[in-house]
């Protein structure tokens, strides 16, 4: 997996250096969301000790889309820190009539126990197509080295869509995690979202991974998660 990041971040860098960012960076604006939900899944694993968690991000959004840069914070139940907050950058281009979204992200675990590995670096590349109601989309995401214990991972998932009505969407995935230091793991989802107004959603999606959670914990169990998120 190395080669493939070394390439984002060179592809990353040298369109940071285009003319073509400096005049997306003329303009822009800001978006900001609020939420809260029965547990804090990430990769079909939970980050809360599968209970209720909230968030809230700020994005600022180049003019015509293409760079993007914000910060968030979510609660955690995790190495003694209840509270996670990240901050990153990325860009969002189009070729071939595929919509590409290559980030990187740095997060940081508020008061974690002492000696913990507390922060940690995460790069995402995301490619998806949509055709008529369906999209579909691939994500490789990588960290070398992870927080707490785990030390590099590997996290790739596919994705699938389907817009039932303008504003009900069935979506699923799968996804396999390889971590240095912890589980590996295939995770899957599947749920609904429910736009209810152009500013706030609700989701109710089931989680579950292939990791036995009498043995690596209830984080990897299965669970009926609903979160609602309200942008403006």
């Amino acid at each position: 997996m190395r080669p493939v990041l070394i390439a984002l971040v060179a592809l990353t860098a040298s369109v940071a250096a285009s003319p073509a960012l400096a005049q997306s960076m003329a303009g822009g604006d800001w978006a900001f969301g609020v939420g809260a939900g029965t547990d804090n899944r990430s990769k079909d694993v939970s980050k809360s000790g599968t209970d209720a968690w909230g968030w809230a991000l700020a994005e600022w959004n180049s003019s015509d889309g293409f760079l993007y840069t914000g910060a968030g914070a979510e609660t955690i139940d995790s190495s003694g820190s209840n509270l996670e907050i990240e901050a990153g950058v990325g860009i969002r281009p189009q070729w071939g009539g595929f919509d590409f979204d290559l980030n990187a992200t740095h997060k940081w675990r508020v008061d974690a126990n002492p000696g913990t590995d507390d922060d940690a670096w995460e790069f995402t590349a995301d490619v998806s197509r949509a055709i008529g109601p369906a999209t579909a989309k691939l994500r490789l995401q990588h960290s070398p080295d992870g927080t707490g214990s785990t030390e590099t991972w590997t996290w790739v998932e596919a994705r699938a869509s389907w817009d039932l009505t303008l504003d009900t969407a069935l979506s699923a995935g799968i996804g396999r995690r390889e971590q240095d230091l912890s589980v590996d793991y295939t995770g899957w989802d599947v749920g609904v979202t429910w736009q209810l107004t152009p500013a706030l959603d609700v989701d109710l999606r089931y989680h579950d991974t292939d990791a036995d959670p009498t043995l690596f914990g209830d984080q990897y169990g299965s669970a009926l998660v609903a979160n609602v998120g309200f942008y403006f």
